[in-house]
C-alpha cells in the first residue's frame, strides 16, 4: 500500500498532518531536494508547497510513480 507526504513549509501543511500524512519540513532548496531524494519507497502521493514545487520542478518527471499534488 502507497503512503502519501507533504514537502515543503507551508501553514497548510498542518491541516493534512491532521488527515494523517507525514508532513516533511523542509524550507531551502537543499532541504527540500534531499528530502525529495529519500523518500520511503512506499510513497505514493506527495503534496508539495509552492516553494517545494518550484524547486523540484525539474525532478518530478524523474518519478513517474509518485504523483505529486501542488498546492495553489
Amino acid at each position: 500500500m502507497s503512503t502519501a507526504v507533504a514537502l515543503g513549509r507551508d501553514h497548510r501543511l498542518v491541516g493534512v498532518a491532521l488527515a494523517g500524512v507525514r508532513v516533511l519540513d523542509a524550507a531551502s532548496e537543499t532541504e527540500i531536494t534531499r528530502a525529495w531524494e529519500h523518500l520511503d519507497d512506499d510513497v505514493g502521493m506527495v503534496i508539495l508547497s509552492a516553494d517545494a514545487a518550484d524547486a523540484l520542478r525539474s525532478s518530478l518527471a524523474d518519478r513517474p510513480d509518485i504523483l505529486t499534488v501542488e498546492l495553489p
